[in-house]
C-alpha cells in the first residue's frame, strides 16, 4: 500500500475531523479523505480506466483525483494548464490517455474534435468532468509507472518522464524531514500542482506530516499563466491562509522582495519557504533573508522525482543549493558534470532506460561540508577563442551580485572577450551598470571577465520567449535578439584590456 495513503488512514483514525485540504469553496478532513479516495478508486477501476490525464487549476478536486489515480494503481498524467494545445495532444497522444479529467470541458472537448480524436463526456469524477477518449492507441508504459510528468520547460514536443511511486514517495518523506513538517503546518500552494515540485511538496509531504495544504486557485493567490505574478496577491495570500510553508518560483521570490522592500508587510507565520526551479540570485537571497523572509534553496529535476538537494534549518550554506536528501547518491564527470546514480527516473516514454549514473547536464561540486555547488549548465559552456572554458551561469551569477544588475546573459563562444546582455532595474543608469559590471570582473579571472555589454531592451521573460516558466535564461533567443548588437561589438573591438 501507498505509504501515504496509509499515512492518511492512521491520521484518519486517530484525528478524524483535521483538515487535509482547504479549497476555495470547500474543506476535506482527513476522515472524509480517506474515504473520498477509497471509493473513488473503486469507481476508477470499475469503469477500466488505463491512465489518466489530469487537466485542471489548483484546486481540492485535482488533489482528490490524484490520490484516487494512486490509490486504484492507475497511472496519472498532469497535463500544465500552459501547455500550447500542440503541447497538450502530444501528451495524449504520447501517453496512450483513455480519459482526461478537467475543469473546462467545453475547451478541452474543442482540442480534441479539431485534432480528431473521437471523445465522449462520462459524468463527474472527484469534482471534475471525466472524458473517456476512443481513438487513442494504447502505450505501454514502463513496469511500475504511477506518474508522467512533462518537463514545464520544454518546447515542441516534451519528453515523458516516468516515475514510481516509490520513488516519488521517498522524495516527499526525504522533503518532511528536510523541512520538519509537523501536523501544525498549513501549506500554501502558489505553482501550479501540474509541476512535480508542487504536486510531491505542497500535497503529499503534508499528508505524510498530517498537516493542512491550501489549494486554492491559481490566480487566486497572485499567479497569471505560466509566469505572470501579481506579488501583492501572493503576499496576502500567504498572510491571509496562515501559510507556515510554501514552494516558490525564483521570479515569484523576486516579487516578494519587491513588494516587502516597497513597505508591504511581509507574513509573519511563515517558517520554511523552498526556491528553486533555476539559478537564485544571492543577492536576492540576501535581501529576502533581510525582510525575515525564511527560504531555503534546493535543486532538482524531475528525472530524480523533483528535489536532489536542499537547505534546511541548522544545515544551510550561501550559495549552495543545500546537502543532498539522504536517499540521493551523487558523483561527478572528469567535466565536473553532477552525476546521479540513484535514484532515478524509469525511463523516458518510448525510450530505452536512461543511462546510469544519469547526467543531469549541469556542473557542480561537492564542497568539504558535503553542500553542493550548482555552477552552470554543462550544454551552455561555452569556449573562448583562447580555449577557456566559461560556464555563463558562473559570470552571470557575479553581475547579479550587484543591484545595478537586474538580469545576465553571457556569450563568447569562440570570441576573444565575453560580451554580457545586461537587464537593470529602472531608473539605473549606465555608470552604475559600469560600476557593477568592473565590481564584478574583479572577482573573476581574466578570461571569464566581461570586455563589453549590451543594455537590454526589455526584461528577460517567459512572455518574450527570452526566459522559462521556472526561471531559466533561453540563450539562443536572447542570442537572437542581440545578435547585430553583439556582433557589433566584436567589429569595433578587437582588443580589450580588463
Amino acid at each position: 500500500m501507498s505509504a501515504m495513503l496509509a499515512a492518511v488512514h492512521a491520521i484518519a483514525s486517530q484525528y478524524p475531523d483535521r483538515i487535509a485540504f482547504e479549497g476555495a469553496d470547500q474543506s476535506i478532513s482527513y476522515a472524509v479523505l480517506d474515504q473520498t479516495v477509497t471509493e473513488a478508486s473503486i469507481q476508477a477501476r470499475d469503469q477500466d480506466i488505463r491512465v489518466f490525464g489530469l487537466l485542471a487549476d489548483n484546486g481540492v478536486p485535482w488533489a482528490l483525483s490524484d490520490l484516487a489515480a494512486i490509490a486504484a494503481n492507475i497511472p496519472m498524467v498532469p497535463l500544465p494548464l500552459f501547455f500550447s494545445p500542440q503541447q497538450m495532444l502530444h501528451a495524449i497522444r504520447d501517453t496512450g490517455l483513455d480519459a482526461l479529467l478537467c475543469d473546462q470541458p467545453q475547451q478541452v472537448e474543442a482540442m480534441l474534435t479539431q485534432a480528431g480524436i473521437r471523445h465522449h463526456r462520462a459524468g463527474m469524477y472527484c469534482g471534475l468532468h471525466l472524458i473517456r477518449l476512443h481513438s487513442i492507441p494504447a502505450r505501454e508504459l514502463p513496469p511500475g509507472t504511477a506518474r508522467v510528468t512533462y518537463t514545464s520547460g520544454t518546447t515542441g514536443a516534451p519528453k515523458g518522464v516516468c516515475l514510481s511511486l516509490d520513488h516519488i514517495e521517498t522524495v516527499a518523506a526525504a522533503l518532511a524531514e528536510a523541512s520538519e513538517a509537523s501536523i501544525i503546518d498549513r501549506h500554501l500552494c502558489l505553482t501550479p500542482l501540474s509541476t512535480l515540485l508542487e504536486n510531491i511538496g505542497g500535497i503529499y509531504t503534508p499528508l505524510l506530516a498530517g498537516a493542512t495544504s491550501t489549494l486554492l486557485p491559481l490566480q487566486q493567490v497572485g499567479l497569471k499563466g505560466a509566469a505572470g505574478i501579481d506579488a501583492a496577491r501572493m503576499v496576502n495570500a500567504l498572510q491571509s491562509t496562515a501559510a507556515s510553508t510554501a514552494i516558490l518560483a525564483p521570479q515569484m521570490l523576486q516579487g516578494i522582495v519587491a513588494a516587502g522592500e516597497s513597505g508591504m508587510p511581509m507574513p509573519d507565520t511563515l517558517r520554511f519557504l523552498a526556491v528553486g526551479g533555476a539559478p537564485v540570485s544571492p543577492m536576492l537571497l540576501a535581501r529576502a533573508q533581510r525582510l525575515g523572509l525564511p527560504v531555503f534553496e534546493g535543486y532538482g529535476l524531475s528525472e530524480c522525482a523533483s528535489v536532489i538537494a536542499l537547505n534546511q534549518p541548522g544545515q544551510h550554506r550561501a550559495n549552495s543549493v543545500g546537502k543532498p536528501l539522504p536517499h540521493v547518491h551523487i558523483t561527478f564527470s572528469e567535466t565536473g558534470e553532477i552525476l546521479v546514480e540513484s535514484p532515478v527516473f524509469l525511463g523516458y516514454l518510448g525510450e530505452k532506460r536512461p543511462p546510469h549514473p544519469f547526467p543531469t547536464g549541469d556542473l557542480g561540486y561537492l564542497d568539504s561540508q558535503g553542500f553542493l555547488h550548482v555552477t552552470g549548465r554543462s550544454k551552455s559552456l561555452f569556449i573562448t577563442s583562447f580555449g577557456r572554458n566559461v560556464a555563463p551561469e558562473w559570470v552571470e551569477r557575479e553581475l547579479t551580485l550587484h543591484p545595478a544588475i537586474a538580469q545576465a546573459a553571457v556569450f563568447g563562444e569562440g570570441r576573444p572577450f565575453n560580451t554580457a546582455v545586461i537587464v537593470p532595474p529602472p531608473g539605473t543608469n549606465p555608470q552604475a551598470i559600469e560600476k557593477a559590471v568592473q565590481q564584478a570582473n574583479h572577482m573573476l579571472p581574466d578570461y571569464a571577465r566581461i570586455g563589453k555589454w549590451i543594455p537590454a531592451t526589455a526584461p528577460f521573460s517567459p512572455s518574450n520567449q527570452q526566459l522559462t516558466s521556472n526561471g531559466r535564461l533561453k540563450r539562443d533567443n536572447i542570442h537572437a535578439m542581440y545578435a547585430e548588437a553583439i556582433e557589433q561589438i566584436y567589429q569595433e573591438e578587437t582588443d580589450v584590456v580588463f
